[in-house]
Protein backbone atom coordinates (compact mmCIF):
# COMPACT_ATOMS: atom_id res chain seq x y z
CA UNK A 1 0.00 0.00 0.00
CA UNK A 2 1.74 3.14 -1.20
CA UNK A 3 1.64 6.37 0.77
CA UNK A 4 2.74 9.87 -0.14
CA UNK A 5 2.73 13.05 1.94
CA UNK A 6 2.80 16.26 -0.05
CA UNK A 7 4.05 18.77 2.52
CA UNK A 8 4.56 21.58 0.02
CA UNK A 9 1.91 22.34 -2.54
CA UNK A 10 3.82 25.01 -4.43
CA UNK A 11 5.96 24.32 -7.47
CA UNK A 12 5.54 22.85 -10.90
CA UNK A 13 2.23 21.30 -11.85
CA UNK A 14 2.73 18.06 -13.79
CA UNK A 15 1.16 17.68 -17.20
CA UNK A 16 -1.35 14.88 -17.58
CA UNK A 17 -0.74 13.26 -20.96
CA UNK A 18 -1.87 10.18 -22.85
CA UNK A 19 1.05 8.34 -21.24
CA UNK A 20 -0.14 9.16 -17.69
CA UNK A 21 -1.70 6.19 -15.93
CA UNK A 22 -4.90 7.84 -14.72
CA UNK A 23 -6.64 6.03 -11.83
CA UNK A 24 -10.00 4.58 -12.71
CA UNK A 25 -11.45 5.25 -9.23
CA UNK A 26 -10.41 8.12 -6.95
CA UNK A 27 -11.68 8.40 -3.38
CA UNK A 28 -11.26 11.60 -1.35
CA UNK A 29 -11.50 12.32 2.38
CA UNK A 30 -12.64 15.95 2.47
CA UNK A 31 -10.75 17.11 5.55
CA UNK A 32 -10.01 20.58 6.87
CA UNK A 33 -13.23 22.49 6.21
CA UNK A 34 -13.62 23.58 9.82
CA UNK A 35 -9.96 24.52 10.29
CA UNK A 36 -10.01 26.48 7.01
CA UNK A 37 -12.91 28.56 8.34
CA UNK A 38 -11.48 29.05 11.83
CA UNK A 39 -8.17 30.34 10.45
CA UNK A 40 -10.18 33.02 8.65
CA UNK A 41 -12.25 33.96 11.69
CA UNK A 42 -15.35 32.31 10.20
CA UNK A 43 -17.74 29.78 11.72
CA UNK A 44 -16.96 26.14 10.90
CA UNK A 45 -20.16 25.96 8.87
CA UNK A 46 -18.68 28.47 6.41
CA UNK A 47 -15.91 25.99 5.73
CA UNK A 48 -18.41 23.25 4.97
CA UNK A 49 -20.27 25.55 2.58
CA UNK A 50 -17.06 26.43 0.75
CA UNK A 51 -16.06 22.77 0.72
CA UNK A 52 -19.31 21.77 -0.98
CA UNK A 53 -18.59 24.34 -3.70
CA UNK A 54 -15.17 22.80 -4.30
CA UNK A 55 -16.77 19.39 -4.76
CA UNK A 56 -18.60 20.77 -7.79
CA UNK A 57 -15.37 21.73 -9.57
CA UNK A 58 -13.57 18.52 -8.61
CA UNK A 59 -16.31 16.35 -10.15
CA UNK A 60 -15.83 18.16 -13.43
CA UNK A 61 -12.01 18.08 -13.15
CA UNK A 62 -12.03 14.32 -12.51
CA UNK A 63 -14.36 13.73 -15.46
CA UNK A 64 -12.10 15.80 -17.73
CA UNK A 65 -9.04 13.80 -16.66
CA UNK A 66 -10.75 10.53 -17.58
CA UNK A 67 -11.42 9.31 -14.04
CA UNK A 68 -14.46 7.03 -14.15
CA UNK A 69 -15.40 6.90 -10.46
CA UNK A 70 -15.15 9.57 -7.77
CA UNK A 71 -16.16 8.79 -4.17
CA UNK A 72 -16.10 11.50 -1.50
CA UNK A 73 -16.40 11.13 2.27
CA UNK A 74 -18.91 13.83 3.19
CA UNK A 75 -20.29 12.76 6.59
CA UNK A 76 -19.17 9.85 8.75
CA UNK A 77 -21.02 7.82 11.36
CA UNK A 78 -18.80 9.58 13.92
CA UNK A 79 -19.70 13.08 12.74
CA UNK A 80 -22.97 12.95 14.71
CA UNK A 81 -20.79 13.59 17.77
CA UNK A 82 -20.18 17.17 16.65
CA UNK A 83 -22.15 20.06 18.13
CA UNK A 84 -25.89 20.16 17.49
CA UNK A 85 -25.41 23.49 15.72
CA UNK A 86 -22.83 22.09 13.32
CA UNK A 87 -24.82 18.92 12.58
CA UNK A 88 -27.99 20.96 11.96
CA UNK A 89 -26.07 23.24 9.61
CA UNK A 90 -24.71 20.23 7.74
CA UNK A 91 -28.21 18.82 7.29
CA UNK A 92 -29.36 22.16 5.88
CA UNK A 93 -26.33 22.20 3.59
CA UNK A 94 -27.15 18.70 2.35
CA UNK A 95 -30.62 19.92 1.37
CA UNK A 96 -29.19 22.79 -0.64
CA UNK A 97 -26.44 20.70 -2.13
CA UNK A 98 -28.78 17.96 -3.35
CA UNK A 99 -30.57 20.54 -5.48
CA UNK A 100 -27.23 21.72 -6.89
CA UNK A 101 -26.18 18.11 -7.40
CA UNK A 102 -28.72 17.64 -10.16
CA UNK A 103 -27.14 20.52 -12.06
CA UNK A 104 -23.67 19.00 -11.59
CA UNK A 105 -24.89 15.58 -12.74
CA UNK A 106 -26.63 17.00 -15.80
CA UNK A 107 -23.61 19.09 -16.82
CA UNK A 108 -21.19 16.16 -16.49
CA UNK A 109 -23.53 13.30 -17.48
CA UNK A 110 -22.70 11.94 -14.02
CA UNK A 111 -24.42 9.07 -12.27
CA UNK A 112 -24.90 9.78 -8.57
CA UNK A 113 -24.81 7.19 -5.79
CA UNK A 114 -25.32 7.79 -2.08
CA UNK A 115 -23.71 5.25 0.25
CA UNK A 116 -24.03 4.89 4.01
CA UNK A 117 -26.79 4.08 6.49
CA UNK A 118 -29.75 6.33 5.71
CA UNK A 119 -32.34 5.67 8.42
CA UNK A 120 -30.96 8.34 10.74
CA UNK A 121 -31.65 11.10 8.23
CA UNK A 122 -34.97 13.01 8.09
CA UNK A 123 -37.57 11.70 5.63
CA UNK A 124 -37.12 14.59 3.19
CA UNK A 125 -33.39 13.97 2.89
CA UNK A 126 -33.85 10.24 2.34
CA UNK A 127 -36.38 11.03 -0.40
CA UNK A 128 -33.93 13.46 -1.99
CA UNK A 129 -31.19 10.80 -1.93
CA UNK A 130 -33.47 8.37 -3.75
CA UNK A 131 -34.63 11.04 -6.19
CA UNK A 132 -31.16 12.11 -7.35
CA UNK A 133 -30.07 8.48 -7.72
CA UNK A 134 -33.13 7.61 -9.79
CA UNK A 135 -32.90 10.67 -12.04
CA UNK A 136 -29.20 10.10 -12.82
CA UNK A 137 -29.24 6.30 -13.04
CA UNK A 138 -29.08 6.24 -16.85
CA UNK A 139 -26.24 8.77 -17.12
CA UNK A 140 -23.12 7.32 -18.72
CA UNK A 141 -20.37 9.66 -17.51
CA UNK A 142 -18.42 9.66 -14.25
CA UNK A 143 -19.97 7.79 -11.31
CA UNK A 144 -20.01 10.27 -8.44
CA UNK A 145 -20.56 8.62 -5.06
CA UNK A 146 -21.18 10.53 -1.83
CA UNK A 147 -20.65 8.77 1.51
CA UNK A 148 -23.01 10.12 4.18
CA UNK A 149 -23.54 8.62 7.63
CA UNK A 150 -20.95 6.20 6.35
CA UNK A 151 -18.43 4.17 8.31
CA UNK A 152 -16.35 1.31 6.97
CA UNK A 153 -16.94 -0.87 10.02
CA UNK A 154 -20.66 -0.15 10.00
CA UNK A 155 -20.80 -1.07 6.31
CA UNK A 156 -19.05 -4.38 6.94
CA UNK A 157 -21.33 -5.16 9.90
CA UNK A 158 -24.43 -4.51 7.77
CA UNK A 159 -23.04 -6.71 5.00
CA UNK A 160 -22.25 -9.55 7.42
CA UNK A 161 -25.73 -9.37 8.93
CA UNK A 162 -27.27 -9.53 5.46
CA UNK A 163 -25.23 -12.56 4.47
CA UNK A 164 -25.80 -14.25 7.85
CA UNK A 165 -29.56 -13.80 7.44
CA UNK A 166 -29.51 -15.31 3.96
CA UNK A 167 -27.39 -18.22 5.17
CA UNK A 168 -29.79 -18.83 8.07
CA UNK A 169 -32.66 -18.97 5.58
CA UNK A 170 -30.79 -21.67 3.66
CA UNK A 171 -30.02 -19.54 0.61
CA UNK A 172 -26.43 -20.76 0.75
CA UNK A 173 -24.11 -22.55 3.17
CA UNK A 174 -21.95 -20.33 5.43
CA UNK A 175 -18.79 -21.88 3.99
CA UNK A 176 -19.82 -20.62 0.55
CA UNK A 177 -19.22 -17.02 1.62
CA UNK A 178 -16.16 -15.61 -0.14
CA UNK A 179 -14.63 -12.20 -0.85
CA UNK A 180 -16.80 -11.67 -3.92
CA UNK A 181 -19.99 -12.25 -1.93
CA UNK A 182 -18.89 -9.82 0.77
CA UNK A 183 -17.99 -7.18 -1.83
CA UNK A 184 -21.40 -7.62 -3.44
CA UNK A 185 -23.11 -7.05 -0.06
CA UNK A 186 -21.31 -3.75 0.59
CA UNK A 187 -22.68 -0.29 -0.22
CA UNK A 188 -20.19 -0.04 -3.09
CA UNK A 189 -21.40 -3.19 -4.85
CA UNK A 190 -20.68 -3.05 -8.56
CA UNK A 191 -17.94 -0.43 -8.24
CA UNK A 192 -14.21 -1.12 -8.64
CA UNK A 193 -12.07 -0.64 -5.54
CA UNK A 194 -10.42 2.80 -5.35
CA UNK A 195 -7.03 3.00 -7.03
CA UNK A 196 -6.08 6.29 -5.38
CA UNK A 197 -7.26 7.77 -2.10
CA UNK A 198 -6.56 11.46 -1.45
CA UNK A 199 -6.81 12.97 2.02
CA UNK A 200 -6.63 16.72 2.47
CA UNK A 201 -5.93 18.67 5.65
CA UNK A 202 -2.60 17.11 6.62
CA UNK A 203 -3.90 14.08 8.53
CA UNK A 204 -2.71 10.59 7.63
CA UNK A 205 -5.36 8.05 8.51
CA UNK A 206 -8.34 6.31 6.91
CA UNK A 207 -10.86 7.47 9.51
CA UNK A 208 -13.09 4.45 8.94
CA UNK A 209 -13.44 5.09 5.18
CA UNK A 210 -13.68 2.24 2.66
CA UNK A 211 -11.85 -0.18 4.96
CA UNK A 212 -12.59 -3.27 2.86
CA UNK A 213 -12.20 -1.56 -0.49
CA UNK A 214 -8.88 0.18 0.23
CA UNK A 215 -6.85 -3.02 0.72
CA UNK A 216 -4.54 -2.16 -2.20
CA UNK A 217 -5.27 1.52 -2.66
CA UNK A 218 -2.46 4.07 -3.08
CA UNK A 219 -2.67 6.88 -0.45
CA UNK A 220 -1.86 10.51 -1.24
CA UNK A 221 -1.89 13.03 1.62
CA UNK A 222 -1.77 16.79 1.18
CA UNK A 223 -1.55 19.58 3.74
CA UNK A 224 -4.06 21.64 1.78
CA UNK A 225 -7.43 22.03 3.44
CA UNK A 226 -10.29 20.80 1.31
CA UNK A 227 -11.60 24.30 0.44
CA UNK A 228 -8.14 25.04 -1.03
CA UNK A 229 -7.99 21.84 -3.09
CA UNK A 230 -7.79 22.57 -6.81
CA UNK A 231 -7.02 21.10 -10.22
CA UNK A 232 -3.27 21.60 -9.71
CA UNK A 233 -3.28 19.46 -6.57
CA UNK A 234 -5.45 16.84 -8.27
CA UNK A 235 -2.92 16.66 -11.10
CA UNK A 236 -0.08 16.25 -8.59
CA UNK A 237 -1.91 13.33 -7.00
CA UNK A 238 -2.67 11.69 -10.36
CA UNK A 239 0.91 12.13 -11.59
CA UNK A 240 2.27 10.64 -8.34
CA UNK A 241 -0.13 7.71 -8.71
CA UNK A 242 1.00 7.19 -12.30
CA UNK A 243 4.54 6.63 -11.07
CA UNK A 244 3.57 3.93 -8.60
CA UNK A 245 4.26 0.24 -9.24
CA UNK A 246 1.14 -1.61 -8.15
CA UNK A 247 2.01 -5.23 -7.36
CA UNK A 248 -1.06 -6.25 -5.31
CA UNK A 249 1.08 -8.37 -3.02
CA UNK A 250 3.12 -9.94 -5.82
CA UNK A 251 6.61 -9.25 -7.11
CA UNK A 252 7.12 -7.14 -10.22
CA UNK A 253 9.43 -8.90 -12.68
Amino acid sequence: MGEHKNETTAGEVPEITAETSVPRHVAIILDGNGRWAQERGLPRTAGHAEGSRIVETVVEDCANLGIEYLTVYAFSTENWKRSEEEVSALMALFRLYLVKLMEIATKNNARVRIIGERTRFPDDLRESFEDVEAKTAENTGICFTIAVNYGGRDEIVRAVRKLAGEAAEGTFAPEAIDEAMISAALDTAGMPDPDLLIRTGGEQRLSNFLLWQAAYTEFYYTDKYWPDFDLDELKRAVAWYSGRQRRFGGVKK
